[in-house]
Parts: structure tokens; sequence; C-alpha cells
């Protein structure tokens, strides 16, 4: 790529939810946009929405679609990711995904960009965003892993029903009302009721009894913070909270634990802000991490059960560092720190 100062970037799955949370990340960050391509299904294609004060037409999303464009972010099913990323990266583009599809591959970096952005030097056109559920518990845990060192640790999530889709959030609307005006309550989206209820099953079931889900929280989190023989045992569960993911975090570490260093980690790391002084009821909630960039994290007190052991809670959005924003900090981290976008 020469070093021009704006791109050209095309959003794969433009018309659903993530997708339009990265086109207005994109405007709302000022990214450097030469030109910006709205992709999707062909039943969508043809359609204008407005970016910006400008009409763009939806095109596509096929092979061709990618010619010209600098970077792709991906927002679609993994489906759609395996079948036109390789595409893509033919034509020359880095792809920022967010789909499962890759991220799991050796060969493809894992990244959330406080993290691991060095990892993003040796990628081959193709750059994974991890699960939205773990991007935001690592936020809270790889700061205090960089002081103490961590052993295992324990994820017991609180999920919003904007991390199943548009028709989850219709359903929970839908039994609030019917609730209100003493209707029957109906369920197509989920296997139970979600109003007035939580729900301990998100993704399929494996043969070990955990779920896609929580398998991939704890793959995901080793491949991130390059550890791979962290112990870790997850619990996904689903709230009827509409926006923002929650996690409450118990971790084991190596060396003894100091509360003060680990708040004055948490204050200084990049994508966390440190709300943590509940004598006055100061703690993270989904509803305050609702369209924020950084994630809350609070709660923090010595594990009763745990050696050199933590407690701790963290809310962010699962829409934004989950999902849209986490790709755009990626490519903005990239050009900061003059990594090439063209794959080697």
């Amino acid at each position: 790529m020469s070093n021009t100062s704006s791109y050209r970037v095309g959003i794969v799955g433009a018309t659903g939810a993530v997708g339009q949370e990265l086109i207005g990340l994109l405007l709302a960050r000022s990214f450097p946009l030469a030109e910006l391509r709205l992709l999707a299904s062909a039943r969508s294609a043809g359609r204008t929405m407005e970016v910006g004060g400008k009409k763009l037409t939806v095109q596509e999303a096929k092979p061709e679609a990618f010619d010209g464009l600098d970077i792709a972010l991906f927002a679609a099913e993994g489906a759609i990711a395996k079948a036109l990323a390789p595409e893509a990266v033919k034509r020359g583009c880095l792809v920022l995904d967010k789909s499962s599809a890759f991220r799991m591959d050796p060969t493809i970096p894992l990244v959330v960009p406080e993290i691991n952005l060095e990892a993003t030097r040796s990628h081959r056109g193709i750059i994974a965003s991890p699960n939205c559920s773990t991007a935001i518990a690592l936020m809270g845990l790889y700061p205090l892993h960089q002081l103490f060192g961590v052993k295992r640790a324990f994820f017991a999530t609180y999920q919003s029903v904007s991390g199943t889709g548009a028709d989850a959030i219709d359903e929970l609307e839908a039994q609030t009302q019917a609730y209100a005006k003493g209707e029957a309550l109906t369920k197509k989206v989920y296997p139970y009721q979600i109003f007035q209820n939580v729900i301990p099953h998100i993704d399929s079931f494996g043969g070990d009894g955990y779920t896609g889900e929580e398998t991939k929280m704890r793959e995901e989190s080793r491949k991130i913070m390059g550890l791979p023989a962290l112990k870790v045992s997850a619990t996904c569960v689903r709230v009827p909270v509409v926006r923002a993911h929650s996690v409450a975090v118990n971790a084991e570490f190596e060396r003894p634990v100091d509360l003060a260093a680990a708040r004055q980690a948490l204050a200084a790391f990049p994508g966390a802000s440190l709300l943590d002084d509940p004598a006055n009821k100061v703690y993270p909630t989904p509803l305050d991490f609702s369209r924020q960039v950084k994630c809350g994290v609070g709660r923090l007190r010595h594990d009763t059960a745990l050696d050199n052991g933590l407690a701790f809670w963290v809310s962010g959005d699962n829409l934004w560092k989950g999902a849209a924003l986490n790709s755009i900090q990626i490519a903005e981290a990239m050009i900061k720190a003059g990594i090439p976008l063209k794959a080697k």
C-alpha cells in the first residue's frame, strides 16, 4: 500500500447490526476514508443507505466487489467469511473478520490491539477478532496478568440479547409488551422465554458439556494472551438485557495479588475504565457501558477460594469492543504503527 493518508474500505454485512455499528464508528472516529463501499447479500443489493449525509448504494458481496479496496471489514456469518475473505485477499485487501471462521487457524492472527498488536506483523491478509465475551473479559484480565501472571480463570457471563441479533431484541421487547398487557408470551429465537429469565445456553453443546461459546472463551483467551496451557472454565448465560455483556471473573495468579497495584494497572490500561468504589455503589453496569469505547472493571477483591486469587466484574459493549470497534481499532493501530496492511 502506498503511504496515502486515506483508505478505501468495504463493509461486508453492512445492513446488519454490526455492519451498522461499523459505519457509525468509522464516521465517529474520523477514520481516514477515501471510499466506503457497503456490501451485503444479493437481496439487500440496490438498497440505498445514508452515510454521513451521502446516499450510498449497497452492492452485492461477491469477489469482484473487493477490487480496489484496501481494507474489508467483515461483519457477516462465518460461512460468508470463509467464502469471500480469501477472494478479498487475492485482490490485495486486508480482511478484518469478526466471525469465528478463522479465529483458531494457527496461521491467522487473533487480535485485541491493546494486548497483541504485534501478532498482526505476520498476517497473510486475514486478521480475526475474538468472540464478544472473550474481548470484554480480557480487558479486565490481561492487565492483571501482566502484573501477577495468570494461572487459571473462571468466567461466568451475563450476555445481552443483541449478541444473538435483531430478532432477539425484538423477542425480548415483544415479551415485555405482552407481559405488560397480560397477554401470552411467545418465543421463537430462544428455547425459553428470556423476559424475567436467564438461559444458561449460548451456542450448541459439545460432548464435554460445554457450549461452543464457553469453549471459544477458553481457546481464544489462550491464543490472544499467548498462554496455550492456561486453565479456563466458562459458563455463558443469556440475560434479559438489550445491549452490553458482563462477565464475573475469578482468577488465580502466580504471584501474590496486591489490590492497590491491581487497581492502578486497570486504571492505566487503554481498554479499561476502573469503576471500583462499592461503598458508594460505584461499579460497572451494562447500561452504563453501552456505546462506550472502554470496558468497565470493578468489584475488585481477593478471591476467598483461590490462592493469589482475585475476583472482579467487567461490563462492555458486545457490538463495539466485542465486534465492530475491535476491528476498527486493529486497523487504526496498524496504520499508526506503520504495519503494512498488504499481505506478505
